[in-house]
């Protein structure tokens, strides 16, 4: 080396890569970047790299956030930055963000050198000028491929093409060629790997087929609410595709999905360019009708839309109060019964969804039932939280190696046909002094080997804990009352524990029964 030549300055090199082209390749980059940093006598000290990120914008960039970070707390032992060119510092669609975190550099004497472009970032007028040039073809890049990408996958969507997305209970994605001739079933996961192939949505195995089947027969026939329907599918034993407890919101997202009918629906939700996430109104939708072989006949689909709709009839809190008030005063009194004859108005469950519980309902009407309904309305939220608590308890009791029956008459569960366990919800009961009592009532007739006593909150809607009580310790007593602190041995469990029962069954003696 020349001992007359000055010290070369030290650098940092950010690269980025992402999908746009290989010549975008995080290596491509560096070599540009280190011929570059030897012609200018930069000597690279430490690298920033995003592998696989969008440039729209900072967030998810973790490499980025920490170069600016670095700036802006002084930890940077470099004085410039070596990008491949503008477009890899990013292509966001506000010019000026791309200038702000520049000018984050520049303020505390870091400069940013472009190390591919056809001008040097100097601060000239032709080179602040050819760089906002540069910065907005940038972002306007993104955008144009972004109208190209959404028209593709519009085209295929019509063509009953599958874009992404799991296929859900009772239909698989099935590979297929250019010339739509069916190659190979997809298992969950997998995806193709040929431009030219495409992916189609397929009837699944037939006991899947038929419960789809059979859950609009229950919504629409018998008139089974959804949670109605999660209940008996559980009961069964039966369990989704992701392996998982049926749940309301499973049912709903299969009575209302038109791929079962054959359709194919595309843009219900836009999330372009990072920005924000929009519902869009189904003017918008791309649809390719009756693309894939349907499992559900589509009088029947549509039945069960027309009662979704009905059911889903948007009223104001004022039009809710309005009729509830008209039906008082045609009636003269109020029930969850009185409400749910009336065809005509929403449901109690909708009531009580909207304000809470029927009885704050009543109330914003001036109405006061001849009796106390907190109570019963207490029971029945309960009554409603029970199958699930089963559920969640068969489906823990299977994953650590257990096999579960439920008793259809009793609610028993029969752990490996040798122990059976009951599980009772108890209310929380505030006294006037403050203080919290659980009242636990077990059910004397049935006699379990085990009842697990799930305490309630004071608000009688979240888990406190749970209480193993081994019969032949309370079954003596099989009406007796809890404190906060009991003074008898029991073992508690928080309501935050992910697999009570797990820990339950296996501090208790029958843990040989697993």
């Amino acid at each position: 080396m020349d001992p007359e030549q000055s010290a070369p300055t030290r650098a940092a090199q950010y690269v980025r890569m992402s999908t746009d082209h290989q010549r975008y390749s995080t290596e491509n980059q560096a070599e540009v970047i280190a011929s570059y940093a030897a012609r200018r006598n930069f000597e690279i000290v430490r690298s920033y790299a995003d592998e696989g990120r969008s440039g729209l914008n900072i967030a998810g960039r973790d490499s980025l956030r920490r170069l600016i970070s670095d700036v802006q707390s002084g930890e940077a032992d470099y004085e410039a930055v070596l990008v491949y060119d503008i477009s890899r510092w990013g292509r966001f669609q506000d010019a000026d963000e791309s200038a702000y975190y520049e000018f984050i550099c520049r303020e505390r004497g870091i400069n940013i050198h472009y190390c591919a472009e056809q001008f040097d970032n100097d601060g000239s007028l032709p080179s602040n000028v050819m760089k906002s040039i540069k910065r907005v073809m940038a972002g306007e890049y993104s955008r144009e491929l972004s109208s190209k990408v959404f028209a593709g996958q519009c085209r295929l969507i019509t063509l009953g093409y599958r874009q992404g997305g799991s296929a859900g209970y009772g239909l698989r994605r099935h590979l297929v060629n250019e010339h739509n001739e069916p190659k190979a079933p997809l298992a969950r996961g997998e995806h193709k790997s040929l431009q030219t192939d495409r992916v189609i949505l397929v009837p699944g195995p037939d006991d899947e087929v038929e419960t789809v089947r059979r859950i609009y027969r229950l919504f629409v026939l018998e008139l089974r609410s959804e949670r109605e329907i999660a209940t008996i599918l559980n009961r069964e034993g039966k369990v989704t595709d992701l392996g998982q407890p049926w749940s309301r919101s499973i049912v709903r997202q299969i009575l209302s999905n038109e791929k079962y009918i054959g359709n194919n629906v595309y843009n219900r939700v836009s999330f372009k360019l990072k920005k924000k996430r929009v519902v869009n109104t189904p003017d918008m939708w791309v649809r390719g009708d009756g693309v894939f072989e349907a499992i559900v006949d589509p009088m029947l689909f549509q039945a069960a839309q027309t009662i979704l709709a009905d059911r889903a009839r948007r009223f104001s809190d004022e039009e809710l109060l309005k009729l509830l008030s008209a039906l008082l005063g045609a009636r003269g009194a109020l029930s969850g019964m009185i409400i749910d004859e009336v065809e005509s108005m929403p449901s109690s469950a909708a009531y009580r969804h909207r304000f809470g519980s029927l009885l704050r309902a009543y109330e914003l009407i001036g109405y006061t039932p001849a009796r106390d309904y907190r109570y019963l309305e207490t029971n029945r939220q309960l009554r409603l939280m029970h199958p699930d608590v089963v559920a969640d308890t068969v489906v823990n009791i299977e994953r650590i190696g257990g096999t579960v029956t439920v008793d259809e008459e009793t609610d028993l569960l029969v752990v490996n046909q040798e122990v059976t366990l009951a599980l009772v919800i108890v209310r929380c009961q505030p006294t006037p002094a403050g203080s919290l009592r659980w009242r636990v009532r077990l059910d004397a007739g049935l006699r379990p080997d085990i009842t697990v006593a799930v305490r309630m909150e004071p608000d009688n809607r979240r888990v406190r804990d749970y209480y193993l009580l081994p019969w032949l310790d309370v079954g003596s007593n099989p009406h007796f009352g809890m404190a906060e602190e009991n003074g008898i041995h029991l073992d508690a469990y928080r309501a935050e524990d992910l697999s009570p029962l797990y820990h339950l069954l296996r501090r208790h003696p029958v843990e040989r029964a697993l």
